[in-house]
């Protein structure tokens, strides 16, 4: 069969069921993160920012570019939206398919939302199908596709937000046809990001939403892809090196895409938060300036570009287990904060840092992706201390309660600068019945 064609009515069938309130609900909660990343990735990125519109001189149109205040062409707010909201890696994601789901969806949506005057819910209902479209096309080809250094959340995030607007728009089948066979072959994006001091890594996010509009507006335009663009010398050739991949289905083990998502309580890699944890758990019992060592072992997909002890700033840090780990260690917490310029190069946590020796372990390797997990051993002075952590807070397994959600969601909005009572006004208006996405994002 065409594969191609395999994989859309599988998404289609999505598409035409109808969503459970309580994936409504995750998807509400999903739009309030990302709302909230985005502006604080705006801040985080201000100084840069700046530049970008002193050297491009983004031109003014009526769509908002979300955490900016400006409101610009539509081109340039997808791509901005992208590069905020990927800037603080703050993003949710799934740890089977190795991917930022979110951010790439969201950043297309909400601004053809405006322009096409969609509701709240019209933009939750594609995001769900996007959801599913990402992480089943890149858990079918993970973890080999990482393996080849490629980056999920580009390639596989290209299909997805492209689906995920066609659908939102009406598309015609033909049409919607076509715009995915164009994301196949747009879609790309380089794990090199990740490597020594590169800041690049949220450009990934903007130009897979920006390419999934180009995608969109050549499929509407009549342009023509092949007619079985996954198959054969296409998409998983080129993305796994091989022709016969194994379609995931749909709705992988009885649950939307979007119900597997986790949310972020510490601004790092994930690949760090079973560390960090560990470490919060034991720093009652441990003072840094009494360590020796640390020795952290876990899954191996986590350890290569995410070992390093030199961290040349904050970007850096964001991709450690060390110095994240010794954030947690010397602070309790590893938020916003602890990830500034400044905060990188305290001599303290930059000499707990380069104590940390991060390894893998066979048998956590062989139970990821079910259980995601790291032992983290601290030898002190007078002792040592261990803590294994297999589902980190914010996991599917182990949810942040309403209340820690929330706190996240007001901490972030602070840090970006943006008003309580607006914060508010804008986490209010996600549930309200009938309400557009002009007048969610017009207050950010």
């Amino acid at each position: 069969m065409n594969r191609s064609i395999e994989f859309l009515e599988a998404i289609d069938g999505v598409w035409r069921t109808p969503i459970p309130a309580e994936v409504m609900a995750r998807a509400r909660r999903s739009l309030l993160d990302y709302l909230a990343v985005t502006c604080a990735g705006a801040a985080f990125q201000k100084e840069k920012l700046g530049k970008y519109w002193e050297f491009a001189e983004p031109e003014e149109g009526s769509f908002r570019a979300i955490g900016t205040g400006k409101d610009l062409v539509l081109k340039e707010a997808v791509f901005l939206n992208g590069l905020n909201a990927h800037a603080l890696d703050f993003d949710d994601g799934t740890n089977s398919g190795i991917i930022h789901l979110g951010s790439p969806i969201f950043s297309l949506l909400l601004p053809l939302a405006q322009r096409y005057g969609k509701s709240v819910d019209e933009v939750l209902k594609a995001a769900v199908t996007g959801y599913e479209a990402s992480y089943t096309m890149a858990v079918s080809i993970q973890p080999g596709h990482k393996a080849m250094g490629y980056h999920a959340t580009g390639t596989c995030g290209t299909l997805g937000a492209t689906l995920a607007a066609a659908y939102m728009l009406g598309f015609s089948d033909e049409e919607r046809f076509h715009a995915f066979a164009s994301a196949c072959v747009a879609a790309s994006g380089m794990l090199k990001v990740l490597d020594d001091g590169s800041e690049l890594k949220p450009y990934n996010v903007a130009k897979t939403a920006l390419l999934s509009l180009t995608a969109l507006q050549l499929g509407k335009s009549g342009f023509k892809g092949h007619a079985d663009p996954l198959g054969g010398r296409g998409f998983f050739k080129m993305m796994t090196g091989k022709e016969n991949v194994e379609l995931k289905p749909v709705l992988l083990n009885g649950t939307y895409a979007i119900m597997k998502s986790y949310t972020k309580p510490y601004a790092s890699c994930r690949y760090t938060h079973p560390a960090v944890e560990a470490a919060i758990h034991l720093r009652p019992s441990v003072k840094a300036s009494d360590v020796k060592e640390i020795d952290i072992r876990t899954y191996d997909l986590a350890v290569s570009g995410h070992d390093h002890t030199e961290i040349p700033g904050r970007y850096s840090a964001k991709m450690s287990i060390p110095y994240a780990t010794a954030a947690g260690l010397i602070y309790g917490k590893a938020g916003l904060q602890e990830f500034t310029e400044e905060a990188v190069k305290r001599e303290e946590i930059v000499a707990l840092t380069k104590k940390i020796h991060v390894s893998s372990d066979d048998a956590l390797s062989a139970v990821f992706p079910g259980i995601q997990a790291a032992v983290v051993t601290i030898k002190t002075k007078n002792g040592e201390y261990t803590d294994r952590v297999d589902f980190p807070k914010g996991e599917p397994e182990n949810p942040l309660t309403d209340e820690e959600f929330r706190s996240r969601y007001d901490g972030l909005m602070e840090y970006a600068g943006v008003l309580p009572s607006v914060s508010g006004e804008v986490y209010d208006t996600v549930y309200k019945e009938n309400a557009t996405i002009e007048e969610l994002v017009k207050k950010l």
